[in-house]
């Protein structure tokens, strides 16, 4: 079934209002704050402490959902020439291989997380270096009290998804004092995103009508469609994966992150099936006066100009729209690594939140994620 949005409904500042009632969208444009408070704070818990031992064998970072997809940040902008590992673990206690010689950086926005908790105590346990960030006064804050490892407070914003900036800082500056990445003098690179994140929520605000508004223009183009994200270069994938996350707990849709090159060999194929335009030929004569429009791909191409696949974002445009399969565009702004994410996540992120309240759904809540856990919690009969 396509679903469109009416444009008009977009630009009813205070339809949003109503619509928005744990107000999302005022915490997509508090991420910029979150860059600045999470970076003093981070400074302040004295993460020079991870380094005294020197450079880890590798970097181990426990979380989930959103509060995990922080440690996909700090490998991303770690990038290719990071001298060691770093792993996003999400699940309960830790890999074998982990243990002394490695540093385990556990997040959880709320300091409950039962997984990320487990990663805690097994981190301690094997004499791993720690580092703690979520919610002060937490049992994960008070872990790391125990360990006498550092430990990062970090507030949240409704949720852990619209928290991420507050959550991926502190990892990313940890990075820096281990010699994984380079964020500038004075970590200059942090302050740059945070200058990219206030743009994208000028131009994305409620206020601003869709016609000029990036974020409300994306989300028009992406209703009623199936899209599949596919991320080029250093910061492409990452924000492709995050974006999916997005759109299934904001807007509760469905869509699929691919990254490139890896998506010419698997995915691609799919612009020659049944939910491409290739296959409207087949149904050229069917009677569409009371048929619903057919749902079909959207090729989203998340475009990192630093990188050399330039030339694959080229292919992949022309393969689809030879197929009759519609493509958006996006491009990185900025010229670090952090900024040109903060260019791509800040815009997906509104998008996502805008496509929510375009169809009359509230972005916040989460209830088949309430449910399951409840369901975990029942006993077994």
């Amino acid at each position: 079934m396509h679903i469109d949005i009416d444009e008009a409904r977009l630009d009813d500042v205070a339809g949003l209002e109503e619509t928005d009632q744990s107000q999302m969208l005022r915490a997509v444009a508090s991420s910029a704050a979150q860059v600045r408070r999470s970076r003093t704070s981070a400074h302040e818990a004295g993460l020079e402490q991870l380094a005294e031992l020197g450079r880890p064998r590798a970097v181990v970072v426990a979380g989930m959902g959103g509060s995990g997809i922080s440690g996909d940040v700090l490998a991303t902008v770690a990038g290719s020439s990071c001298p060691v590992p770093v792993v996003t673990h999400r699940g309960y206690g830790l890999p074998g291989w982990v243990g002394a010689a490695d540093v385990v950086l556990a997040v959880s926005c709320s300091g409950r997380t039962e997984e990320t908790l487990s990663a805690t105590d097994e981190a301690v346990r094997r004499g791993a270096r720690l580092l703690g960030v979520g919610a002060a006064d937490s049992p994960l804050a008070q872990r790391c009290a125990s360990a006498r490892a550092a430990f990062v407070p970090v507030e949240a914003q409704l949720a852990p998804r619209a928290t991420l900036w507050g959550l991926a800082t502190p990892l990313l500056v940890a990075g820096a004092r281990l010699g994984l990445l380079d964020l500038g003098a004075n970590d200059v690179q942090l302050e740059s995103a945070a200058t990219r994140l206030e743009q994208v929520a000028e131009a994305c605000r409620p206020d601003r009508e869709a016609f000029v508004n990036p974020g409300k223009g994306l989300a028009l183009e992406l209703a009623g469609t199936l899209p599949m994200i596919w991320g080029a270069g250093q910061v492409g994938p990452v924000a492709a994966h995050r974006a999916v996350c997005q759109l299934a707990e904001n807007a509760k849709l469905v869509a699929v992150s691919g990254a490139l090159p890896e998506a010419h060999h698997n995915q691609v194929v799919a612009l020659d099936g049944a939910l491409a335009g290739a296959s409207a030929e087949v149904d050229l004569f069917r009677d569409r006066v009371d048929a619903e429009s057919p749902l079909r791909i959207r090729l989203v191409l998340l475009d990192d100009e630093q990188d050399t696949a330039a030339a694959r974002i080229e292919a992949s445009a022309d393969i689809a729209d030879a197929r009759g399969v519609p493509v958006t565009r996006l491009s990185a702004e900025g010229d670090g690594a952090v900024e040109r994410l903060a260019s791509l996540v800040g815009l997906l992120d509104y998008a996502s939140v805008y496509l929510a309240l375009g169809h009359g759904i509230d972005p916040t809540p989460v209830d088949a994620i309430a449910e399951l856990k409840e369901r975990l919690r029942a006993p077994v009969p």
